[in-house]
């Protein structure tokens, strides 16, 4: 039996050993052979995480595959990233990356690939209906298996991109979290000519030392300990598969996505004059701003991996960008979300740094001209996933029309969940496409708004969750 709940916006995903039972995924792997077929598709890379269930889960989709008709070719264990590498290296039909990125240990999933592009939303749909109909071929000739590791090429390819700059003398913390970052990070980045401190670069499925979600501040501890003590330049952390960054300064202080963003986008901006950034409603209005400031194109879309890069190609923009921190760089890069080519992206802005303005250089500084404002990180609140688009639509009510509210707000933006704009700041609501929970996020120009827009939004949603109930 298929649980319905696991096709999500833009991924598959669900427990592992509940909802991703061997004969559910290799029924998957048959309906995506199905899916494809007609875009005249016939081969597939699959690649796994460090996950204990991925290897069991890669020969259940293989089996799957192979049924159906497609010849595969296994990556094996590798980032995220390297799958969708794959794409363009091997020039495949199709790949599928088995993931469950900054999920708990017992979640996996599912990024499905056609072409250079991840399926989402409809699409997602459309093999849920084909799962749910059945309706497949009977085994089909021309199913063949191969195993190559790309990872000297994604290595050697990073390498090319970044030569080494000594020069700058930069010390840099790599968290691999035991995901899958400790395979090619730390090479990488030493080949850029940084002295490198490993953490827990060895993949582990059980995340013994510390849960692999950089957007987690406890996740981060080591890091920024580990950045203090030996006075490192920068400290960076990846997800699980390596597609999310995290990166703290040299003082242990967390620079979040749109921080990032700011960063990047002045660096690009200095280089390409006019340039469209696309970014997310989670997103502080100061980065708006800011790439506005300095001659680029911003523009708020909505949250997930697949749905930023589809935007971002639309756009042609030379960016992307999360909070969470997915970063997609066109500019330079195929335009996909890479953390360890974003790692090595903000290693190399903070050498060019170094080398033109010796010891007064650091990343802290690169943000001092910003504006202060207080806001809080994401904040999830449990809420089960059938009510959870309810509770926003319903939120989406209350504050579009502003009837009973403490504050009305100016502007409601509702291009991904609600995000509620007031004279000193805003307030956002959406349901995660991931887990069952709603993201919350405030910001404002003082304390004072920021505790009472956060206080009267939380209010809302308390009362609407208990109006479900």
């Amino acid at each position: 039996m298929v649980n319905p709940e696991i096709f999500r916006e833009y991924d598959i995903r669900g427990i592992a050993d509940r909802d991703l039972t061997s004969p559910v995924i290799e029924h998957l792997g048959r309906a995506f052979a199905e899916y494809v077929k007609p875009k005249g598709i016939s081969t597939v890379t699959v690649g796994y995480d460090a996950r204990i269930s991925s290897p069991r889960l890669c020969d259940d989709m293989v089996r799957g595959l192979t049924a159906g008709g497609m010849s595969v070719t296994i990556l094996g264990l590798c980032p995220t990233p390297l799958l969708y590498f794959s794409l363009y290296h091997l020039q495949q039909g199709a790949g599928v990356m088995i993931t469950g990125s900054h999920n708990p240990a017992e979640f996996n999933g599912f990024k499905l690939c056609v072409g250079k592009d991840t399926i989402y939303g409809d699409e997602i749909q459309k093999l849920k209906q084909l799962m749910i109909d059945g309706c497949l071929s009977q085994n089909e000739p021309g199913g063949a298996v191969s195993h190559r590791s790309l990872l000297p090429d994604y290595i050697s390819h990073l390498k090319s991109l970044f030569p080494a700059n000594k020069d700058a003398q930069i010390k840099v913390v790599l968290d691999s979290g035991n995901g899958t970052a400790g395979l090619a990070a730390p090479e990488i980045v030493r080949a850029m000519g940084c002295e490198v401190i490993e953490l827990f670069s060895a993949p582990d499925g059980n995340f013994p030392n510390h849960h692999p979600d950089p957007t987690i501040p406890k996740n981060l501890t080591a890091l920024i300990d580990t950045v203090r003590t030996r006075q490192a330049d920068l400290g960076i952390a990846f997800d699980g598969d390596s597609d999310r960054i995290g990166v703290v300064d040299e003082k242990g202080g967390i620079l979040w996505g749109d921080q990032l963003m700011v960063i990047f986008s002045r660096d690009i901006l200095r280089e390409r004059p006019g340039s469209t950034f696309v970014s997310e409603v989670k997103c502080s209005q100061t980065m708006y701003d800011d790439i506005r400031k300095h001659g680029g194109n911003a523009i708020m879309w909505k949250t997930g991996h697949s749905l930023i890069k589809a935007k971002m190609k639309e756009e042609h923009a030379a960016m992307a960008g999360e909070m969470s921190g997915h970063l997609f760089f066109a500019d330079r890069y195929f335009g996909y979300d890479d953390a360890i080519y974003a790692a090595c992206r903000i290693v190399e802005i903070l050498a060019k740094l170094k080398v033109a303005k010796g010891a007064h250089a650091s990343l802290s500084r690169l943000l001092e001209d910003l504006p202060a404002t207080f806001n809080t990180p994401e904040i999830r609140f449990d809420c089960p996933d059938a009510i959870k688009f309810k509770v926003v639509e319903k939120a989406k009510e209350i504050f579009s029309s502003g009837a009973g509210l403490s504050q009305k707000p100016k502007e409601v933006i509702t291009v991904d969940g609600v995000r509620a704009v007031f004279d000193k700041g805003w307030g956002l609501i959406r349901a995660s496409n991931t887990q069952p929970v709603l993201v919350m996020r405030f910001e404002a120009s003082d304390p004072g708004s920021l505790g009472s827009i956060r206080s009267m939004i939380e209010q809302q949603v308390n009362a609407i969750v208990a109006g479900f109930s």
